[in-house]
C-alpha cells in the first residue's frame, strides 16, 4: 500500500540549511520520474544505473540554481558508454514543477555487465551547462572523469569551477514494495558550503591529477564545520536515502539535529521533454536544399527522433531549410522580391 506521506515526498527535492555549520543542502527522492526517464529506452541494467545516478545529481544540482530555463549535465567518454545527458528545466512560476529528462548512448557489444558501471565510460569529461535563455550567454564548466563515480565527478566540478566544497551521498536501484511491481527509485543528500565560506583555493589541488578538494579551499572554523557535517552524513544508510518509509524531514533531524536544520519549500519534479515539430524545423533551418536532399529517405521524407522521449517526426523535405519552397502545411511559399 502507498501512503499519502510517501506520495508527498516522491519526486521532490527538499532544500535545507544547517545554521550552525553554515552549510546548505538538498534531499531528493525520485520514483515515477526516474521510471519515465528510463522507460523511453530499453537500456541494459548497467546503463540504467548510470542514468539513474546522473538524473538524481541533475535534480539536486538544478534545484540549487535560480534558473530561467535549463541546466544540463553531459558526461562523455571513450568507453562502451559514450554519452550520458540530462536536462533540468526550472519551474515556469511559483508552485509549478521542475522538469527533467535524460538519455544515454552506448555500444552494446562492448559493454561488460560484470564490472563497475562507471569504468565503462572510460576517459572523458563531466560537464555542467547552464542556459538562462534568450539574451544570455550559456555557461559551461568541465572537469575530467575521476574519482570512481559520477557523484565524485560532480563534487570535483564544484571544487574546481565554483570553489564550493560539495558532498553527495546517493543510492539508487530497483525497488519492490508490497502490492507493487519492481521499479527504479533513487534518493540522496547534497551538502554544500555556503558561497561566502569559500574565500580562496590553491592553484593546484591535492586530489587525483591535481584536482581540488575541500582541504584546498577551506581552513579554520569553516573546515571544522564541513568535516563535522560530513562525519554525520557518513552515518546515513542506503534505505534512508531512497525511502520511502523515512521522510526527508525525519532524515534531516536524525542526521543533523545538533546543526540547526531548517527546511524550505520542496520542489516537485516531473518528467518533461521540450521537443516539438517546430523546434526540429528550426534546427534544420540552417541547411541548404542540397543538404536536405542528403537527409531525405528513399520514400521522400526527412525523419527525426528525439533521444530523450522517443518522439518521431516526419517532414516534407521541400518545407525544410533556408531554401524551402513550401510551408509546413504544404502550401507554396511566397517568393520574396529582391
Amino acid at each position: 500500500m502507498t501512503t499519502l506521506s510517501q506520495i508527498a515526498w516522491d519526486d521532490t527535492v527538499l532544500p535545507f540549511q544547517l545554521d550552525r555549520s553554515d552549510v546548505r543542502g538538498r534531499v531528493a527522492r525520485l520514483d515515477g520520474v526516474l521510471e519515465q526517464v528510463l522507460a523511453q529506452h530499453d537500456y541494459p541494467a548497467i546503463v540504467e544505473a548510470l542514468v539513474a545516478e546522473v538524473a538524481l545529481l541533475t535534480a539536486m544540482i538544478g534545484q540549487t540554481i535560480k534558473l530561467r530555463w535549463k541546466l544540463s549535465i553531459q558526461v562523455r567518454g571513450n568507453g562502451p558508454i559514450r554519452i550520458l545527458a540530462t536536462d533540468y528545466y526550472g519551474p515556469t512560476s511559483d508552485g509549478q514543477p521542475a522538469r527533467i529528462r535524460g538519455w544515454a548512448s552506448f555500444d552494446a557489444e562492448r559493454l561488460d555487465p560484470e564490472v563497475d558501471p562507471f569504468s565503462q565510460i572510460g576517459d572523458g569529461y563531466f560537464a555542467i551547462l547552464i542556459d538562462q535563455g534568450e539574451g544570455t550567454v550559456p555557461y559551461q564548466g568541465i572537469t575530467p572523469l575521476a574519482g570512481g563515480s559520477l557523484s565524485t565527478c560532480a563534487q570535483t566540478y564544484f571544487a574546481q569551477s565554483e570553489q564550493l566544497p560539495t558532498r553527495f551521498a546517493i543510492s539508487y536501484g530497483r525497488s519492490t514494495l508490497p502490492g507493487q511491481g519492481e521499479h527504479w527509485r533513487a534518493g540522496g543528500v547534497m551538502l554544500q558550503v555556503m558561497p561566502k565560506a569559500s574565500p580562496f583555493a590553491a592553484k593546484e589541488g591535492s586530489g587525483e591529477a591535481g584536482l581540488l578538494q575541500h582541504t584546498d579551499i577551506l581552513e579554520g572554523d569553516e573546515e571544522e564545520n564541513w568535516n563535522r557535517v560530513n562525519h554525520l552524513l557518513d552515518t546515513v544508510e542506503e534505505m534512508e536515502l531512497i525511502g520511502p518509509t523515512v521522510h526527508p524531514t525525519d532524515l534531516l533531524v536524525r542526521l543533523f539535529h545538533e546543526e540547526g536544520p531548517r527546511v524550505f519549500d520542496p520542489q516537485r519534479i516531473e518528467f518533461g521533454c521540450t521537443c516539438s515539430e517546430s523546434r526540429v524545423r528550426d534546427s534544420l533551418a540552417i541547411y541548404s536544399a542540397k543538404d536536405i536532399r542528403h537527409m531525405t529517405t528513399e520514400d521522400g521524407r526527412v525523419t527525426a527522433d528525439c533521444q530523450f522521449c522517443g518522439a518521431h517526426y516526419e517532414f516534407d523535405p521541400q518545407s525544410l531549410g533556408f531554401e524551402a519552397t513550401v510551408n509546413p502545411d504544404g502550401s507554396p511559399k511566397e517568393s520574396v522580391d529582391e
